[in-house]
């Protein structure tokens, strides 16, 4: 067994005895008592963090050591202040004379789910490059995703104004969560398949070379049908994500910066144009630029604004978890965990959390290079950048740097489709870590059959 994974298991040591240790200052300073709540949380949490390390054990071995120790203390802080929430909202409830149900049973139910999920894609796809037999069929699924929300009765998709869900008795999911990864493998895949068109083939237009419109449109109307599909349902920050991996993957395909200059300033139109054609966009605008102007109106600044409190209470140092009110915040558990983090936390534990993010995306991007198929490469890519989008759109929206999109913050947010999602994501970036790792098992003398003059370069060892 590689000592990669006695180094994960110690760093996942490290984070379970942190979230422990978290669950226990949130009761002390809450309630002024140990809940036993928390116990079952914890050991649900541990249990999942053990079945997780066996299974890289099993089925990827060199995989990166620190992917999933981030990833585990994430979801498990993510359980802590989710707790913490609740016992604030509880609090208020029995001042009004209501009775409160706790959500973070649900969320260590999820939690469960997706490791199950994590579990299939790890045991089921041993090799990543498979997926390429299916890039089409995920395109299609990806689109047929995004437009069921929109076909279906408001009552059944319709949740804070945003037309993206789907819900089927107590149960709901959010397809769009899962449309991003079918659209990341259906982009690498044409991507890789057509690479060298999208350089070479096509024609100049205004001294740019640009490639065919039947080589590069199937990406381009895929990623512009889910935009248009997205911004239709209300829900900004996707449509915000979908067209950023797009853009950044066909970067990463054809390492030209023209199509980042193109790509943004589309984007720009497509702001401008939204913002005279839909009222929630300018209503998102008015929030952002002046929120105490409309903290009184409905749908108005009030939630930002609690959010900017929340975070200014928290200073450099926050409150300590459980002395603070995060609970005040609206959608504190979801949209805005990220301020309730910075309220208790203050921050530099905000920032700390943002390192976690940073790691897996920065492991995962060294992945994608070291790999040796173009399709990992772009996958990986793909895949290490949405994390980084993700964290972006959220935190800016919260700190009023870009309009607030209702994006949850991946594996700290309550929500299952986000955690489902996020769990299929990180599986996928250690079964490329561990391809890229995993020593080859051919001479790389042996390998080389070409001619001295168009050989390339190989590493070859020192005979002892």
């Amino acid at each position: 067994m590689p000592a990669a994974r006695g180094t994960e298991l110690r760093l996942l040591l490290l984070a379970v005895a942190i979230v422990w240790f978290a669950f226990l200052l949130v009761d002390a300073n809450a309630l002024g008592q140990i809940n036993f709540s928390i116990v079952g949380y914890g050991a649900s949490f541990t249990a999942v963090a053990a079945v997780a390390h066996l299974a890289v054990r099993r089925w990827a071995p060199y995989a990166d050591p620190l992917i999933l120790p981030c990833t585990v203390l994430l979801n498990g802080l993510g359980l802590v202040v989710i707790h913490r929430i609740d016992l604030g909202l509880a609090e208020q409830a029995v001042q009004r004379g209501k009775v409160y149900s706790a959500v973070a049973g649900q969320q260590v139910l999820w939690t469960v789910v997706a490791l199950v999920l994590f579990l299939a894609v790890l045991g089921f796809v041993r090799d990543h490059r498979v997926l390429t037999r299916y890039g089409y069929l995920a395109g299609l699924a990806g689109i047929v995703a995004v437009l069921l929300p929109a076909l279906l009765p408001a009552s059944l998709s319709e949740a804070g104004g945003a037309k993206v869900w789907i819900r089927i008795g107590p149960l709901s999911l959010q397809p769009g969560e899962f449309a991003k990864l079918l659209l990341i493998v259906f982009a690498a895949t044409t991507l890789v398949a057509k690479r060298e068109l999208f350089r070479v083939a096509g024609r100049k237009v205004l001294g740019v070379e640009l490639p065919r419109a039947r080589d590069l449109g199937p990406i381009i109307l895929a990623a512009l049908g889910c935009v248009a599909v997205l911004a239709f349902e209300k829900e900004l920050g996707a449509s915000l994500l979908f067209f950023g991996i797009v853009l950044v993957m066909i970067y990463l395909a054809t390492e030209r910066v023209i199509w980042v200059y193109a790509g943004l300033t589309v984007f720009a139109g497509g702001c401008v144009l939204a913002y005279f054609l839909f009222n929630h966009v300018r209503q998102r605008v008015a929030n952002w630029m002046n929120p105490l102007a409309t903290y009184d109106q409905a749908g108005g600044g009030y939630q930002v604004a609690q959010g900017l409190f929340g975070l200014g209470t928290g200073g450099m140092g926050g409150t300590g978890l459980g002395a603070g009110r995060p609970d005040i915040v609206p959608e504190a558990n979801t949209d805005f965990i990220t301020a309730s983090i910075g309220e208790e936390l203050g921050f530099l534990g905000l920032a700390a959390v943002l390192m976690l993010y940073l790691l897996i995306a920065l492991r995962g991007m060294r992945h994608a290079l070291a790999v040796r198929d173009s399709f990992g490469k772009l996958l990986g890519g793909g895949l290490a950048f949405t994390v980084v989008m993700q964290i972006f759109v959220v935190v800016g929206g919260v700190t009023k740097l870009i309009p607030e999109t209702g994006i949850t913050a991946p594996f700290l947010s309550k929500g299952g489709s986000s955690l489902l999602a996020n769990y299929i994501l990180v599986a996928l970036l250690l079964r490329i870590s561990d391809a890229a790792r995993k020593p080859s098992t051919t001479d790389p003398v042996q390998a080389v059959r070409a001619p001295l003059a168009e050989a390339g370069t190989v590493l070859v060892r020192r005979p002892q």
